[in-house]
């Protein structure tokens, strides 16, 4: 059991970002969640279920000023973070090719949500995920990798999760000075509603992953290197840049 821990997960609204909260809260966490849902069901039971474990907000990670008040309210409830995964995503159209037409307006909302919006809530929460457990966790994918490239579409999220791992990189390389670490997840092909309709033929429940990813950052969370650990969850198989 992890004893007064705390944790902030990002994108609970469902799927894997639900089922981390889940996860974390019976391992012992205090959480943070954020998503963009006003009312969710799924939260309000865990709340009744883990009275004081559990806090909910409305985050919007596209949003600098969504984001400065999940902050802020964070900040006053707990000095310290012990770990920050980065989980919110969108996905975008993976149907238009170079030769189609593309909506650069969408491209640029998943590379606004995928990419920077991790990047603001580790800034915005850079002092208590170091002066707790200096550990982000940033959810990304294989689509982000150049050298494992195959896709002809996609471009919002694969550019997204390619920026992703590069914000991720630098974040590492300033952080690792004083203990900090960066780790990066592809949490492999999850039933999610990620299209806009439920993908039932994928791989993975989000239990699943989620239970993937927590093994992987049990795995690793103590490994400083010179570069942030990228691997999937599922294998713990290192990915190429």
């Amino acid at each position: 059991m992890a004893k007064d821990k705390t944790a902030c997960v990002t994108g609970t609204d469902r799927g894997v970002g639900l089922a981390l909260v889940k996860h974390l809260l019976h391992a012992g966490y205090t959480v943070f969640a954020g998503g963009i849902m006003k009312e969710n069901e799924e939260t309000d039971r865990l709340a009744q279920q883990f009275p004081g474990m559990l806090h909910a907000f409305v985050l919007d990670v596209g949003s600098d000023r969504s984001v400065k008040e999940a902050a802020d309210f964070i900040k006053s409830k707990t000095g310290r973070l012990d770990l920050l995964i980065n989980n919110a995503a969108i996905l975008g159209d993976t149907n238009n090719t170079i030769e189609d037409d593309i909506d650069f307006d969408e491209v640029q909302r998943v590379y606004n949500v995928t990419a920077v919006g991790a990047i603001r809530m580790s800034n915005a929460l850079i002092r208590p995920i170091m002066n707790g457990g200096k550990l982000i966790v940033n959810i990304s994918s294989e689509a982000g990798s150049i050298g494992q490239s195959y896709r002809e579409a996609w471009f919002g999220y694969c550019m997204a999760k390619a920026a992703l791992n590069m914000g991720s990189a630098i974040i590492h390389n300033k952080i690792r000075k004083n203990g900090g670490r960066v780790i990066l997840l592809h949490p492999g092909w999850v039933k999610s509603y990620m299209r806009g309709t439920f993908d039932a033929a994928a791989t993975y429940t989000p239990e699943e992953a989620a239970a993937n990813i927590m093994r992987r950052i049990e795995e690793y969370k103590d490994e400083i290197r010179e570069k942030p650990v990228y691997i999937e969850a599922d294998t713990g198989k290192e990915l190429t840049w």
